[in-house]
């Protein structure tokens, strides 16, 4: 399954990558929105992972709507750290509240994958 995590925090991103790959997973990375959406547009992820607040001027939340305006069935897994940040009740898209950890990260992907 091909995966993009869009995750502003190098460290972060390099260990869920790392996570995914080890698992069998294809794994596209972008450290901004923008970057993801260029990704979502060339290589057509199989799932979404994105962190909610992104260094720029996209948001998680923009990253999955744009990407799902050409794929709408895409699932996608929300992160955030910000306790404030309020789920938006998008079908197909768990949250996971940072920290979290990394075996709730794979259970949400077999999840919204099946």
């Amino acid at each position: 399954m091909r995966v993009l995590v869009v995750e502003d925090e190098d460290l972060i991103r390099d260990v869920i990558v790392d996570i995914l790959e080890s698992h069998g997973h294809d794994v596209l990375e972008a450290e901004s929105g923008e970057r993801a959406l260029e990704l979502c547009a060339e290589a057509s992820p199989d799932l979404v992972f994105t962190d909610v607040m992104l260094s720029g001027s996209l948001t998680g939340w923009d990253v999955a709507i744009k990407c799902r305006d050409s794929r709408p069935d895409v699932p996608v897994i929300y992160a955030t750290g910000y306790a404030h940040t309020a789920p938006r009740p998008v079908s197909g898209s768990i949250m996971l509240q940072k920290p979290y950890r990394l075996e709730r990260l794979l259970e949400s992907i077999r999840l919204l994958t099946g």
